[in-house]
């Protein structure tokens, strides 16, 4: 392990990026410290360290670019029109990568955009040279390169301390903090981009955790929704007299309550069915068929199923996937506030559930035999995640905490009809409510997949206030990925563009208020709206 962290340091050394291994007893000083290596960090990163500001990316994991450049490559973006600044840019570098015909080695640049999907893929823009498919390995490295050029100074491994002083705060300001490597770092701002939001937690921010109850915010789609989904009658909840694994046996609450579950996590692998580039997915250790049982039952209750009617395999360039669905349902609610080791043991759970899946689809007898079949063309894709057996990093984490800020993003921000447009964008929302089941229950004898919402929604602005905590709470930091928004809307917010896109507008107010010595509650905000108009965001929505 020892030596695959070493080369993986002089790799990126190699690459021009400053890498700092760890430090015992040492206090750093930055104008900007961001953490989490998420893609949203690493678009803050650029950004801040391009308005002149030093900067510190703090990445808990070896690697950067979050779950963009770990499996979750099929990306969400429905209005392309709606994503500028950076995070275009990120995207256009990807465009311009595969221009080169050299870079495909298994097919053809026109093979995978036409004839893979049997229609013209919507996963690029020839007029606007961006393209929004690619494999993970690739967007690492652009994510690299515009750091490398940026000037960030990158701290790989790296977390927050576990201890009630890692966040030392003076006057309603975050003055440093306390990482696992012995380091501290101080900084005058502080940018919390992680998935789980665990420097605004340490840091005294108020947030919350699962669903708001329906009356809360007047939501429609809030709070627990069993009768609402979907009745799985084919399925018998109980095996040998015991419940299945992940399955409760009565409701918890009512429609419509609060709770403080989240929906399902997974990890989105990169499969292929290339031979040459192909590795066996092997048997779990722990491997215990009876997590497989509700998705048998689907299967055999399906005239004709198809492996695509339970998994998705969206493809990507070179004969891989980005492949979704894996989701272990009632298996993320201890994650957004477990200790590391907690979470650990979660992502390992996790881990094994999304290959034994696998495993069960391509060699369980009672699976039909064309499905089994189907499974076994695919493998592990041997030149991705090489120093994590071919695995990716980053588990999805589709929801944590969520903070309370200055202004919380609801469902009369998104809705269609009767929208009420949250105040002072700095940047566009654009996918539609999208939440995963959340449970998996038995009522009156029936299982039931619970918590799930869709609805397609037009572009709608995202408030600056829901990135910043109140202001008596701290005011020189702000949040990223667990912004200030209902469950409901979170659903909608929580793609990874839109959490470039606010990387972006969150270090361009971080770098107004140093420069104005301000709280971030306080800058200017027609100033920050024309600066990032300036850098090409996109803070209004342009039906032509």
């Amino acid at each position: 392990m020892k030596k695959i962290v070493a080369i993986f340091l002089a790799t990126m050394a190699l690459a021009g990026c400053r890498v700092q291994g760890p430090v015992t007893k040492t206090t750093l000083s930055y104008d900007v410290c961001i953490y989490g290596g998420s893609a949203s960090g690493c678009i803050a990163a650029i950004q801040a360290a391009r308005m002149g500001k030093s900067v510190v990316l703090v990445s808990p994991l070896n690697h950067v670019g979050g779950l963009a450049t770990s499996g979750l490559t099929a990306t969400d973006m429905n209005k392309h029109k709606c994503i500028g600044g950076v995070a275009a840019e990120f995207y256009g570098r990807i465009y311009e990568y595969y221009t080169d015909p050299s870079v495909w080695r298994n097919q053809t640049r026109d093979e995978f955009m036409v004839s893979t999907l049997k229609r013209t893929y919507k996963g690029k823009n020839d007029e606007r040279r961006i393209q929004w498919v690619y494999e993970s390995g690739v967007g690492e490295k652009i994510m690299l390169d515009m750091l490398r050029e940026a000037g960030v100074t990158i701290r790989l491994g790296s977390r927050l301390a576990e201890s009630p002083r890692a966040v030392s705060k003076k006057n309603g300001r975050i003055v440093g903090i306390d990482l696992t490597d012995g380091a501290t770092v101080k900084a005058k701002m502080f940018i919390d981009a992680s998935y789980e939001g665990d420097l605004m937690a340490a840091s005294g921010v108020s947030f919350i955790v699962g669903r708001e109850s329906r009356s809360r915010y007047n939501e429609s789609f809030a709070g627990i929704r069993i009768k609402w989904d979907y009745p799985l009658k084919t399925v018998e909840p109980y095996k040998n007299g015991r419940l299945l694994p992940l399955v409760d046996e009565k409701p918890w609450g009512k429609d419509g309550d609060a709770d403080g579950r989240t929906q399902a996590y997974c990890y989105r692998l990169t499969l292929t069915d290339d031979p040459s580039n192909s590795v066996a997915i092997d048997k779990p250790a722990n491997y215990n068929p009876d997590y497989y049982e509700v998705v048998l039952a689907q299967i055999l209750a399906k005239k004709d199923a198809q492996l695509k009617d339970f998994i998705t395999f969206t493809p990507m360039p070179n004969r891989k996937t980005d492949t979704n669905h894996l989701d272990m349902f009632g298996g993320s609610y201890a994650y957004p506030e477990g200790s590391y080791a907690v979470r650990e043991q979660m992502e390992k759970a996790h881990k094994d559930y999304a290959l034994g899946m696998l495993w069960f689809l391509g060699h369980d007898e009672r699976v039909p035999e064309n499905l089994r079949t189907e499974m076994l063309r695919w493998g592990l894709a041997a030149d991705e995640f090489k120093d994590n057996g071919n695995f990716p990093y980053q588990i999805y984490v589709r929801e944590a905490r969520r903070m309370i800020g200055a202004y919380v993003m609801t469902e009369k921000n998104l809705s269609k009809e009767n929208r009420e447009d949250a105040p002072c964008s700095i940047g566009l929302g654009t996918y539609p409510l999208d939440c995963h089941f959340v449970s998996t229950v038995v009522v009156d004898g029936v299982l039931y997949r619970e918590g799930t919402m869709f609805q397609a929604l037009t572009p709608y602005p995202i408030a600056y206030g829901s990135i910043t905590p109140k202001k008596e709470e701290c005011c020189n930091l702000l949040v990223t990925v667990c912004l200030s928004a209902s469950h409901v809307a979170y659903s909608s917010l929580r793609m990874e563009p839109q959490y470039m896109v606010l990387g972006q507008s969150a270090a361009t107010a971080a770098c107004m208020s140093i420069d104005a010595g301000c709280a971030v509650q306080d800058i200017d905000y027609n100033m920050l709206a024309d600066r990032l108009v300036q850098d090409r965001q996109i803070l209004l929505f342009n039906t032509k």
